[in-house]
């Protein structure tokens, strides 16, 4: 079964990516389970679980595996890839895409959980960028920062429930600096669906996989303009007033 674009799909991204065609996508944004570590002695609060990829395979609790980087090298038109991790998996990253022009985003927490026992706040997250050394970007000096800061996503969790949903303006600067109107964009981990969305608003096609179908239900949701708020409000104007 070929992927077909504008399209949000349910299943492993490991086996689906495989349906992908070669040579076809122009830009790989990718936010795979891990786990944000802060570091020495933590406790409960040094590591933030990935909590809807309950159920993934144990490799994948730490990052994701070279296997599915070299498949998104073979769908890639040219190296072209953002992926959001934590700092143990960017050795693993530098490694696979030595040679490549390579920069290091970062997120940067204005209100992370306030506990400083022994290590620094969990106030930061890693964007790896990796690109060939002739694809173009498109950025302007407005976009241009490595540097992102905000306060965690508490707006978004609401409307879409996922505990690790990122920025949209985060998602919306990697677009518009690494890809055109028209332009085919990658997301084979698509949680509640902020890159396949991002993308359609700014007129790019897309391509969605996710694994959990309430992530995928409501990503599917999200396309249509369909927050969990309003599906919330639908719930209940459903209930008859013989029900309360």
């Amino acid at each position: 079964m070929k992927l077909i674009p504008d399209n949000i799909y349910l299943g492993d991204a490991y086996e689906l990516i495989k349906n992908v065609e070669d040579n076809s996508v122009d830009l790989v944004i990718i936010d795979p389970p891990y786990e944000i570590v802060a570091g020495g002695g933590g406790g409960a609060f040094g590591v933030e679980n990935r909590s809807y990829h309950i159920g993934v395979s144990k490799t994948l609790n730490y990052g994701i595996t070279n296997d599915i980087l070299i498949e998104l090298e073979r769908v890639m038109k040219k190296t072209n890839i953002y992926i959001f991790c934590n700092k143990n998996q960017l050795r693993q990253y530098f490694n696979f895409y030595e040679g490549k022009n390579i920069d290091l985003l970062v997120w940067h927490k204005v209100n992370p959980i306030p506990t400083v026992n022994n290590k620094y706040l969990s106030d930061l997250e890693y964007i790896f960028f990796a690109r060939e050394k002739n694809t173009p970007m498109f950025n302007t000096y407005e976009t241009s920062s490595k540097l992102f800061q905000s306060e965690t996503n508490k707006k978004d969790k609401k409307l879409y429930e996922h505990d690790t949903i990122k920025p949209e303006f985060i998602v919306h600067n990697l677009i518009v600096n690494s890809s055109q109107e028209g332009d085919l964009v990658l997301d084979c981990f698509s949680g509640s669906g902020t890159t396949c969305a991002v993308s359609k608003k700014l007129g790019r096609r897309f391509i969605g996989i996710e694994k959990d179908e309430k992530w995928h239900r409501i990503s599917l949701d999200r396309l249509e303009g369909i927050t969990q708020e309003d599906r919330r409000i639908e719930e209940l104007g459903q209930i008859s007033i013989f029900d309360l």
